[in-house]
């Protein structure tokens, strides 16, 4: 067991580029460029150095008409990235020129996305609850399946063999894959389930509510093992560190917590001034990335998202 983290030590870059709020921030499988996306419709590449002090540059994807919702890396590939749109598309760039690489038309407005694991398919859920699985090479939809409840977050586990989609209900579905047949309805909270993370271990998964809790998940035995109680409001966001010891989960409550996943305990809380979108730990290092509704003084859009864990601000 390596020792804790002194996170009271660390601090929290701001990076600035965005015209309008970020909803979504995503690491490359290097741990070397973050993503953002936002509504001003454009997506973002920032080049990050773990012990950098250089200003961090940025280029912009353009080419979506409507808010960029979530993006997602190649799980095997640094360069590659793939972004949902409000504009019914979901596109696929190469993050060292900016060019949109493929584009695909879906039926509705896109809100999740989630590649992978190996890197072969994308999953995309819409806001009408329907589910496509794109083929990332011939970038053609090769599943398509609308659900009779609300889906939110989706997610395959570490192996691609199970596919997890949380809802309006309550509830974890679980989907074998690529059947996609039915396996496993887990009454996970007693109000909707709004996200979901998979240990990069493989132990477990753990599932954000609107009921405040985050619940921990075996993955063997589809049990609950602890629930984390620190947040108030509902849970929009979380993320697994990359050894699987902490979990980060955020929400409408001024703070980002931070806990143990062994002891259920509150190990740090992070201070922020608004609502958060997004939370996403680096593959590689304990750099933690959150964006969400910040506003400036006169009640615009800030654009901006952060960074904690640097040893100097």
């Amino acid at each position: 067991m390596e020792e804790t983290i002194p996170f009271n030590t660390l601090h929290s870059r701001e990076y600035q580029g965005h015209k309008k709020k970020v909803h979504s921030v995503a690491w490359n499988c290097a741990g070397t460029k973050l993503a953002s996306g936002s509504v001003d419709q454009t997506a973002r590449i920032w080049h990050i150095e773990p012990h950098g002090h250089g200003k961090a540059k940025d280029i912009e994807l353009k080419g979506h008409t409507d808010s960029v919702d979530q993006l997602c890396w190649d799980p095997k590939h640094s360069e590659l990235i793939a972004t949902a749109s409000g504009d019914k598309t979901v596109r696929l760039w190469d993050a060292r020129s900016g060019k949109c690489s493929q584009q695909a038309e879906l039926s509705g407005e896109n809100i999740n996305i989630t590649y992978k694991p190996d890197g072969t398919h994308i999953a995309v859920g819409n806001r009408d609850d329907e589910l496509t699985i794109l083929d990332v090479r011939k970038f053609k939809p090769i599943h398509k399946r609308k659900f009779n409840y609300e889906v939110n977050e989706i997610a395959w586990n570490t192996t691609g063999d199970m596919f997890f989609l949380t809802t309006g209900n309550g509830t974890v579905e679980v989907l074998a894959y690529p059947s996609l047949r039915a396996v496993d309805t887990l009454m996970a909270h007693t109000a909707g389930c709004y996200c979901i993370a998979i240990d990069p271990v493989g132990r477990y998964f753990a599932v954000g509510s609107a009921d405040s809790l985050v619940s921990l998940w075996g993955i063997k035995e589809m049990l609950c093992v602890r629930t984390f109680t620190k947040l108030e409001w509902p849970v929009r966001t979380i993320s697994f560190n990359h050894t699987g010891e902490y979990i980060a989960s955020a929400s409408e409550d001024l703070f980002i917590d931070i806990s143990n996943v062994q002891t259920g305990r509150s190990v740090h809380q992070i201070p922020c001034r608004a609502a958060m979108n997004s939370v996403e730990w680096n593959p590689k290092y304990n750099l933690l990335a959150y964006a969400g509704d910040d506003k400036n003084k006169y009640q615009a859009d800030e654009g901006v998202f952060r960074i904690f864990g640097f040893e100097s601000a």
